[in-house]
């Protein structure tokens, strides 16, 4: 039921709230051109692109498939595929599983006019975002995320994906320690400074049988990161170092996860041991590591990065 701002809750929806739903999807086709007799200058109109780029992801689809994925009519998509079928872009052969069907494959046409078309869908994505600043553009992708969190009808997915480093991302990790440590516990960038040394011996003595950096992603951003580095004096021993998990990814059982990669990786390498230097005043991260085995073996009280801190020695026998 819709009811006027002046008398509606906050759960209930407005018809200014339609409104500016309404106006913004008119906003949003105009400025990506869906209103254009073609898409992207082209013969071929939204609905067929889309499709097109279904058949060039999935290389042996069938119309059902495409229908269910797409929520398109049977009969319309029958009638875009026909007219591939026509121009020489689309090929059927039947499905050995399901004799009613038949399996779709682009042609090389087919494939030809899909890599012209999905070309100039870069370039006018690329033309879009150079309108912005570095930091419209960060907003404007975020919003993007939002909107299509908020609307996803489909379960989930996996909160955030751990991979191994790429370039960039040791400039992250010192960014990162940097700024969160300072804002979150005061310390000095003399801290920084020891991040930007341990990363840069990281990369300048990488042993990739022996040694791991993990990134953590959530929604295509970096949220978080884990170093296993070989101990210099114990050849068994490794050093779990630089655990830092965004505070918008707190909650998510990510610091365990890449503090079990480690562990995992440091067993597969043959360590016997992994050892890691601590602070006290860092409770989520003690937390993690008691949990997963590591014993307080070592204590000492100290004045470091500007603050009075009480450093600890964990380790966990393999």
């Amino acid at each position: 039921m819709l009811q006027s701002p002046n008398t509606a809750d906050p759960y209930t929806i407005v018809e200014s709230q339609i409104a500016a739903v309404r106006a913004f999807n008119r906003f949003y086709t105009r400025i990506i051109g869906t209103l254009r007799e073609g898409l992207l200058n082209s013969e071929y109109s939204l609905s067929e692109a889309r499709v097109l780029y279904e058949l060039a992801n999935s290389p042996e689809s069938t119309a059902r498939e495409i229908a269910g994925d797409l929520e398109l009519d049977a009969g319309y998509l029958s009638r875009i595929l026909r007219k591939f079928e026509s121009g020489g872009l689309l090929s059927r052969k039947a499905s050995v599983e399901d004799g009613r069907q038949s399996i779709l494959k682009l042609t090389r046409q087919g494939k030809a006019v899909f890599s012209e078309l999905d070309r100039r869908s870069n370039d006018e994505a690329e033309q879009l975002l150079g309108r912005l600043s570095a930091k419209q553009r960060i907003e404007f992708l975020h919003g993007m995320r939002s909107i299509e969190n908020a609307l996803e009808a489909k379960p989930s997915r996996a909160p955030y994906i751990l991979r191994q480093h790429r370039p960039g991302d040791m400039g992250w990790v010192v960014h990162r320690h940097g700024i969160i440590y300072t804002q979150e516990l005061g310390w000095t960038p003399d801290f920084e400074a020891v991040v930007a040394r341990i990363v840069a011996d990281f990369i300048d003595n990488f042993d990739p049988k022996r040694e791991r950096c993990w990134i953590a992603e959530r929604d295509g951003e970096i949220a978080g990161s884990v170093f296993l580095v070989q101990h210099t004096e114990e050849k068994d021993t490794a050093k779990l170092r630089l655990l830092l998990v965004e505070a918008s990814a707190r909650g998510l059982g990510l610091g365990k996860a890449l503090v079990d990669e480690c562990t995992y990786f440091a067993r597969a390498a043959g360590y016997k041991k992994i050892t890691l230097w601590t602070h006290d005043v860092l409770a989520a991260a003690r937390h993690i590591y008691s949990e997963a085995g590591y014993k307080l073996v070592e204590e000492e009280p100290r004045h470091s990065f500007g603050v009075d801190v009480i450093s600890e020695t964990w380790d966990l026998t393999l």
